[in-house]
């Protein structure tokens, strides 16, 4: 298990992150929120790079300071961006990755073959990666987040630029190393979260809003979300009056889909809310960046 205990981050005078409490068992952890909310900051203190000014970080009980190298062995991670040499082909990088990580040889060899295979790439295993799609190297940045086999598995941004396709493999994926080990995914794009988190992270005013499934956490808004039809004409002053989450032209109509604390009116349609609806109404007075 691992647990958050009252943890915060301060740069000099500036105030990142304040009083976070959380607890990760087995199973795939969405933490959402806007650029700049703070995730990336909580990450890079579950994996040591920097270390809270306030609180401890416990990994079945003991803090990860003292566990030092001993956690790090149990961490794998993925940062948003991570260095590989493109004239390597996957084998020759994970083989070594695996050397610096102290692995081996023979057992590296081995555990390279199964990872290969794991993140479909056994084919290609000796091809160069310059040649690769963004999808075929995130696969390989999985891979080498698995060669000590973790039980903590960290991932920022991982899905940013890649295809649809590559988006629901890579998705497929973290549903089946979750299993036995606690994944923890960081994201602005809610839909690569929603078919696979056992339970939603939310960031906001450097603190954590809501913990929980998304069932739950969906209940937010439940009442509140509305589909109808409307003219273009109309379209501007209806954004001012109600928080707009979707829209979208239908037989010379604009369909919209949107937020209202009011009585419905007799052309709107209750539908149930999803977590990017929530999503959108709990960032909606932050700079969003929003999935293209």
């Amino acid at each position: 298990m691992l647990v958050i205990n009252n943890v915060s981050k301060e740069f000099g005078n500036f105030c990142a992150l304040r009083n976070i409490n959380l607890e990760f068992t087995n199973g795939v952890y969405g933490l959402l929120g806007p650029n700049g909310a703070g995730k990336t900051t909580l990450i890079k203190m579950i994996t040591t790079l920097i270390f809270p000014t306030k609180g401890e970080i416990l990994y079945n009980g003991i803090d990860i300071v003292k566990l030092d190298g001993k956690y790090r062995d149990r961490l794998g991670y993925l940062p948003q961006e991570f260095g590989y040499y493109k004239s390597y082909s996957p084998k020759q990088y994970l083989l070594y990755i695996s050397a610096l990580k102290g692995l081996v040889r023979h057992k590296a060899k081995n555990r390279v073959g199964e990872l290969l295979k794991l993140v479909g790439l056994e084919n290609v295993e000796n091809k160069k990666m310059r040649k690769f799609s963004g999808g075929m190297i995130q696969r390989v940045g999985i891979a080498q987040a698995m060669l000590n086999d973790p039980k903590v598995l960290i991932l920022d941004e991982p899905t940013a630029g890649l295809d649809p396709k590559e988006r629901v493999r890579f998705r497929n994926l973290l549903a089946e190393l979750s299993r036995d080990r606690v994944v923890i995914l960081s994201t602005h794009i809610v839909s690569d979260i929603e078919s696979i988190a056992n339970e939603i992270i939310m960031i906001k005013d450097k603190t954590v809003l809501y913990k929980d499934s998304i069932k739950n956490i969906c209940k937010i808004i439940q009442g509140r979300v509305y589909e109808t039809e409307i003219d273009f004409d109309d379209a501007q002053n209806f954004r001012k009056e109600y928080l707009s989450l979707s829209e979208k032209q239908e037989n010379g109509k604009l369909v919209v889909r949107f937020i209202s604390e009011q009585s419905i009116e007799n052309n709107w349609k209750s539908v149930s809310p999803n977590i990017e609806d929530v999503f959108l109404y709990v960032y909606n007075d932050e700079n969003l960046v929003q999935e293209s």
